[in-house]
This record gives structure tokens, sequence and C-alpha cells, in this order.
């Protein structure tokens, strides 16, 4: 399917949905794309506005030239390194699709990982109050709301346009009522409340200032920096979390963070050292360390 008009409606009779997945996939394969084939058929699903899998039912249609013309247009941005998920609005996570646009974070399998471990540490028969620090899309804070009935969450971002995405993602997935959104720094928004809560969750910024050249286009030129930056460590927002959390918690409240796996043991200790007892790391699916979790017991 090239991209020229004169091409691309020369044989307006031969572009089928077979002949343009193969031509796009031998495209985006060129650009450095690592899944091709599941890209263009996503792409193309996404500029028919029908189902994946209606790609091998109409396997042999030929496309009308609007759709072509929408594909084309998806294919470029794409080639230009532009996250697919940025180009079709959304993303898969735990199950369930999430709006994502340029002012969150995608939602990756690895975070996964934190919804899993803070089921497991939530009491499953009392009604629980959790914070979400650095909501984005709200897929962690909506995922624990979904799974948990008698959860209420208060969840904060400093950017206000990632925080009209997760209250949109809270109303599709009708959890809007349990979701208290907040715009501010880490847990300031919430020093001021007489509240104390049963958990603070997040999946902070923590990669380092100088990995930033290291990064994949897709993520270093595209996704929000205030997501994904923490400072010369990476550690800049745990510290902020850390400053405060162990006022805001209950007795026997617990904390959980999603880091890169060589920040784990560092933030365990800072944990410990911070007045937290019983600190775990948690791997995700392939093995690596991702999330350090640590309850906090007051002093009598």
């Amino acid at each position: 399917m090239p991209s020229t008009a004169h091409n691309a409606t020369s044989d307006t009779d031969g572009w089928t949905i077979q002949r343009i997945l193969e031509w796009t996939t031998g495209f985006l394969k060129q650009k450095g794309i690592e899944s091709p084939r599941v890209e263009a058929e996503l792409l193309l699903a996404h500029a028919r506005k029908c189902p994946r899998i209606r790609l091998y039912t109409d396997f042999n249609s030929i496309l009308p030239e609007t759709e072509r013309a929408a594909m084309r247009e998806l294919v470029q941005r794409r080639a230009k390194r532009e996250p697919l998920a940025y180009i079709i609005g959304s993303r898969e996570f735990y199950g369930r699709s999430f709006e994502v646009g340029p002012a969150v974070l995608i939602p990756r399998p690895e975070t996964e990982t934190l919804v899993d471990v803070c089921l497991e540490l939530l009491p499953q028969s009392v009604p629980v109050q959790l914070i979400e620090v650095g909501v984005g899309s709200g897929c962690v804070s909506i995922s624990l709301a979904l799974q948990r009935h008698n959860a209420s969450l208060a969840a904060s971002d400093i950017s206000d346009a990632a925080l009209e995405i997760a209250g949109r993602n809270a109303q599709k997935h009708s959890v809007a009522d349990r979701i208290r959104f907040a715009s501010g720094s880490a847990l300031q928004p919430f020093l001021a409340e007489p509240q104390r809560w049963d958990a603070i969750v997040s999946n902070p910024p923590y990669i380092r200032d100088d990995e930033k050249d290291s990064l994949a286009p897709e993520i270093r030129d595209h996704e929000p920096a205030h997501a994904l930056f923490a400072g010369a460590d990476g550690l800049a927002v745990v510290r902020l979390i850390l400053e405060h959390a162990a006022t805001l918690l209950k007795p026997g409240g617990f904390i959980a963070l999603e880091l890169d796996p060589a920040q784990c043991p560092v933030v365990s200790q800072l944990l410990l050292d911070s007045g937290f007892s019983d600190a775990k790391i948690h791997p995700d699916l392939a093995g690596l360390s991702r999330v350090v979790s640590a309850r906090f017991h007051h002093s009598a």
C-alpha cells in the first residue's frame, strides 16, 4: 500500500485486506517495529472500525478508498515511531481496555504485578481505602476497584489532562463513584485530610535522567516526561512519597511501589529506614524484581 496517491490508486482492485496486511507488515518491519504483523492488524482494524477477527473473515475483500486513506495515515504515524496505543487511542490492561493519549503513560504488562500484589495484601472481607500516586490513565486504581468491590480510592496526578482521561476511564468501567481524583504532587492533596488509609500504591516515574537517550523513540519522544524521569537516581518521586506515607497509613497499612529491578533492593532498605517492616520484593511475570511492598506499624 504505497503512500503516494498515484501508486495507491492506480490498482484499486488489487488492495484486498490480505495484500494490505502483507504490505504493511513488510513496511513496518523495515522501520524497526518489533511486532509488525500484529501492529498491521491492529492498525487496519482501527482504520476499518471493526474487530481484529473481522479482518480474517473479510480477508479477500477490497477496501474502499476511504478506509485505505485512513490506513495510510495511521501507518505513516507508526512509521514515525508514534506509539501504537496513542494512534488507536487505547491499551489493554488486566483484561480490560483503557483510553490512553499523550498525556498519560501507556500501561505495561509488568504493572499488572502491582495490582496483583495489592490484591494479595488487601483484606477481602472488609471495606478498604487506598491512595494511588500518579494515576495516569487510571488503569491501576480502576482495576483494583473492579477486583475489590468493597474498595474506595483517592488518586492523584500532577497532570490535569491525565486526570481527565482517568475520569473517563472510571466512568467507562462504572467505578467513578468509588474513585476520587485529586490534582497535585505525590501525597500533597491528602495531607490536610484527617482520613487514614489502608494502602498507598504507585507506579511512580523511576527512570534516571541520564537514561533518556537510551530509550526507544516511542518512549523518549512521545510519552510524558513527568511520568518517566525522576532525577539522577530515578528515586526522586519515591522519596516524596516516603516523606509522608507513614503519617497517612492506618496501623498495619502497606505501601506498594513499582520500580526498576535494580532499584528494588535500594527502595526496600529505604522503607525499612523509614520505619516500615515486612519489606518484600515481588517478581513480575518475566521473573524480574518489579514491586516492593512493606507495612507500617504505628508505635504505641
